[in-house]
C-alpha cells in the first residue's frame, strides 16, 4: 500500500516508453482514435465515481485521481497498440480487445484491489467487460469513420 502511487505511476510512465516502437505513421494515423478513447474512458470514470461502480483509493496527487495514469497511460498507448496490430481485421481486433480486457479485469483488478489501489464496488466483473466492449466497439468506429473521411477528403483533393 506503501508504494500504490509510485505503481501506478510507473505503469504510466512504462506504456509511454512503448510509444516510439509504435512507429510515427502508425502514431499519426491512430492518435485522434486514441485521443477519443481517452475522452470516452475519463467520462466513463466520472460516471463512475458518481455511480459508485468503481473505486480510486490511491490519488496521484491530490486533485488528481488515481484513474489518471490508466487513462493518459495504458489505455491511451494500449489503444495505439491494438490499432496498429489489429486495424482492418474486425475479428482480430475483437479477439485482442477481449483477450486484453479480460487480463485486466481478471487479473490485474484484483491486484489493484489487494495493493489497495481501486475496486469494484457496485459492478460486477462481467459487467466491466461489457464496459470494455462497448469501449473497443467505438474505439473501432471512430476510427473505421475516420479513415473514410480521411479517403474522402483525399479523393476530393487529387480531383
Amino acid at each position: 500500500m506503501r508504494y500504490s502511487k509510485l505503481l501506478l505511476i510507473l505503469m504510466m510512465i512504462l506504456s509511454w516508453f512503448t510509444v516510439p516502437f509504435v512507429g510515427r505513421a502508425s502514431i499519426k494515423r491512430f492518435l485522434p482514435a486514441a485521443l477519443f478513447m481517452a475522452i470516452i474512458v475519463r467520462m466513463v470514470n466520472f460516471i463512475a465515481k458518481k455511480r459508485r461502480w468503481w473505486w480510486w483509493y490511491v490519488k496521484v496527487h491530490p486533485s488528481v485521481s488515481g484513474s489518471f495514469p490508466f487513462v493518459c497511460g495504458s489505455f491511451f498507448v494500449g489503444s495505439l497498440w491494438i490499432l496498429k496490430f489489429t486495424y482492418g481485421n474486425f475479428m482480430k481486433y475483437m479477439g485482442l480487445n477481449l483477450a486484453v480486457d479480460s487480463i485486466f479485469t481478471y487479473v490485474i483488478e484484483p491486484y489493484l484491489q489487494k495493493f489497495g489501489i481501486a475496486s469494484l464496488v457496485r459492478m460486477k466483473k462481467i459487467q466491466l467487460m461489457y464496459v470494455f466492449t462497448v469501449l473497443a466497439f467505438l474505439l473501432y468506429g471512430f476510427q473505421l469513420v475516420k479513415e473514410k473521411v480521411s479517403l474522402k477528403k483525399a479523393t476530393y483533393e487529387n480531383n
